[in-house]
């Protein structure tokens, strides 16, 4: 086979599809769902596409690369609110937005807390969020300190005190004894622990709940706030 060709060839996917970054991101997305994002691989993604793992080379420099194109393409996935209702509104259904999103990815989160410098669309992402502030009165001083006590919140997820997730939390049996023995040395942590389960105790909340608690907590927060600005 002639050189040329041998070259176009290997820059097709499985299909004849073209090889590219958006694609390349999409198929890493796809094994990141149905595999797990500890299994994904430049070799196992290769695979997935029928080209050889060098041709990835053409279009990620890297794993690392390969991982904010991930976030990119993650993040472009979410639609803001932007059809000019009020900042709140908009800003809450935007971030609702973004959990939907990310909860379809339920590893993104680790993906995105990995990143050391926004990626692009996070930045195009960010620009967005601040607009819908600017537009609903903020001073760039109480954007900037939203930014930051949004945090995490902004793109969908929180990071929460200690791991409270499904897989790590003990069985009944167990948070109850837990509970037994703190009961003298941390009385208020015992009577929390023994009322609190995430399937029907204490307010009945799941995640999603807990999750948009907080976030219109901070938002009915940030209105009194941006309020007091309006009337100085």
């Amino acid at each position: 086979m002639p050189r040329q060709i041998a070259t176009t060839s290997r820059r097709r996917v499985a299909g004849g599809e073209r090889l590219s970054r958006e694609r390349i991101v999409a198929t890493a997305i796809e094994v990141a769902d149905r595999d797990g994002i500890d299994s994904l691989s430049m070799r196992k993604l290769a695979q997935r596409l029928g080209v050889d793992p060098m041709s990835l080379y053409n279009h990620v420099h890297d794993k690392d690369d390969l991982l904010s194109g991930i976030v990119d393409g993650l993040v472009t996935q979410i639609e803001p609110v932007t059809d000019g209702t009020d900042w709140l509104t908009s800003l809450r259904q935007t971030i609702l937005a973004a959990r939907q999103t990310l909860l379809r990815h339920p590893w993104s989160s680790r993906v995105i807390e990995s990143r050391v410098t926004p990626t692009p669309a996070t930045l195009r992402y960010l620009d967005t969020v601040l607009g819908i502030m600017r537009d609903g009165g903020f001073s760039l001083q109480l954007r900037h300190h939203t930014l930051h006590v949004l945090g995490s919140r902004i793109l969908g997820f929180s990071q929460d005190l200690f791991d409270d997730s499904p897989d790590v939390r003990p069985p009944p049996e167990v948070a109850a004894m837990q509970a037994a023995m703190w009961a003298t040395t941390h009385p208020d942590l015992a009577l929390l622990a023994g009322a609190v389960t995430h399937d029907g105790g204490l307010g009945g909340c799941d995640d999603d709940e807990e999750f948009a608690f907080s976030l219109d907590l901070i938002l009915e927060g940030l209105e009194k706030r941006r309020l007091r600005e309006l009337q100085l």
